[in-house]
């Protein structure tokens, strides 16, 4: 048993070692950063994170990325609740090959829709917003999200929704009130996928945004002077970049475990 803890601790401890690194190294000046190897800062600094906190150009990052993540999880959620249900309740012509098609989407590359996305979106002026970025991530979380939650949506018995009908409910009444609630766990699980795909995606983020919405990841694209890379600077907002994606995990935990439990996690 003791044997067992050790190996689990040297485990986490080895998974934990590149988050520590980077901690360490943003407390870090540039000069002790790139003079050798050091386990601790020697010199302690909050200058990198003081800069970020207090430059537009990066907080604004930070802000814009967190506006179309959020708005991509929300539509992708939205939209894939009724598709799930459709595909976990009726048997239609062409069904199956439907279900395919949405998952292929998911397969496909995001260099492909780039160019595409960019022309649309610069000729109905939706370019450098939110909204764009928001609805070219829902070209690849919408299928996820279906293909998650039809996975929780099959495991509630039919029973229910006869049930229900029986009893007088309406579709929308019932799809809110009784039948949201019961695959609770399966939209916890759905929205951090969606989160987290969104929140890492940098192609498409990078190339629908310019100057307005331009998005944290292509700040930190950005951060090679005339004097170098600024490693410190780099490293501060790498820390800052795994901050919501940790409290996202915080806040559906309980649902994450359901999930690798009960649907198709």
């Amino acid at each position: 048993m003791l044997r067992a803890r050790i190996v689990l601790g040297l485990y986490i401890g080895f998974l934990l070692l590149p988050i520590y690194w980077l901690v360490n190294m943003s407390l870090k000046t540039n000069s002790e950063i790139v003079s050798g190897l050091t386990l601790w800062p020697h010199t302690l600094t909050f200058e990198n994170y003081t800069k970020i906190f207090t430059d537009p150009s990066w907080y604004s990052g930070y802000i814009n990325s967190l506006q179309y993540v959020a708005l991509n999880t929300v539509l992708s959620i939205a939209l894939a609740l009724p598709a799930a249900y459709a595909f976990s309740r009726y048997r239609f012509v062409g069904d199956k090959h439907l279900f395919f098609w949405l998952l292929s989407n998911r397969m496909a590359p995001p260099a492909v829709f780039a160019l595409p996305f960019f022309n649309l979106y610069s000729a109905i002026g939706l370019f450098d917003t939110p909204f764009a970025v928001a609805l070219a991530h829902c070209l690849f979380n919408v299928p996820l999200a279906v293909w998650i939650l039809e996975g929780f949506m099959s495991g509630v018995p039919r029973e229910i929704d006869e049930t229900a009908y029986l009893d007088g409910y309406g579709f929308p009444h019932f799809f809110v009130k009784i039948f949201t609630p019961l695959v609770a766990s399966g939209i916890g699980v759905t929205a951090f996928f969606c989160f987290m795909f969104s929140w890492v995606e940098l192609l498409l983020a990078r190339t629908l945004t310019s100057v307005d919405t331009k998005p944290i990841a292509a700040t930190m694209t950005r951060t090679v002077s005339a004097a170098g890379m600024d490693w410190g600077l780099l490293a501060a907002a790498g820390v800052l970049t795994i901050v919501p994606g940790a409290l996202v995990i915080w806040f559906v935990r309980n649902y994450i475990a359901k999930g690798f439990a009960l649907g198709r996690v």
